[in-house]
């Protein structure tokens, strides 16, 4: 797993071109990872491959279980009033922070086979979606922090010994 101060979470990842054996064995590796790490997503970056790829297994907010992958994924759409929950990050271990997010998000991407795919969300799975997308694109939740939230989550950072 990479932590926070890695260069490989701050690069915008590449899209995928090849849609062989070595994507389905990568989707595969990220969802045995994000098991292991008990985490609701994870994106390939976070594990260093530099792939516009995430998966998930996430509920949203009525406890409905929403379970799958994309590839090339674009968060097309977000709308509803912005929340501030509480979000972590398996590449930030230990540090939480309420952060700012759209109650509803929609992604349009491809499954490992090509297929085209929209997948919406709502509550926390919506969460989810613009989190992932936000790795994808070099970006992490703290970034989204701002305020007493945001230096209390930059002090958490250091003292679990991650660099910003």
């Amino acid at each position: 797993m990479r932590l926070l101060g890695d260069a490989a979470l701050v690069a915008p990842c590449e899209p995928v071109t090849d849609f062989g054996t070595d994507l389905a064995r990568l989707v595969e590796d990220m969802f045995a990872t994000m098991y292991a790490a008990n985490g609701v997503g994870l994106a390939a970056n976070q594990i260093g491959v530099p792939l516009r790829v995430f998966v998930y297994d996430c509920p949203d907010d009525e406890d409905v279980r929403h379970l799958g992958h994309l590839v090339n994924p674009t968060l097309v759409a977000t709308d509803g009033p912005v929340l501030r929950g509480p979000e972590g990050c398996l590449s930030v271990p230990g540090v939480e922070a309420g952060t700012p997010r759209h109650d509803e998000a929609v992604v349009e991407g491809l499954r490992m086979d090509g297929t085209p795919v929209t997948v919406r969300g709502t509550g926390f799975f919506a969460r989810c979606l613009q989190h992932e997308c936000d790795h994808l694109d070099g970006g992490l939740y703290l970034d989204h922090v701002t305020g007493l939230r945001r230096r209390r989550a930059l002090r958490a950072v250091r003292r679990a010994g991650l660099r910003p």
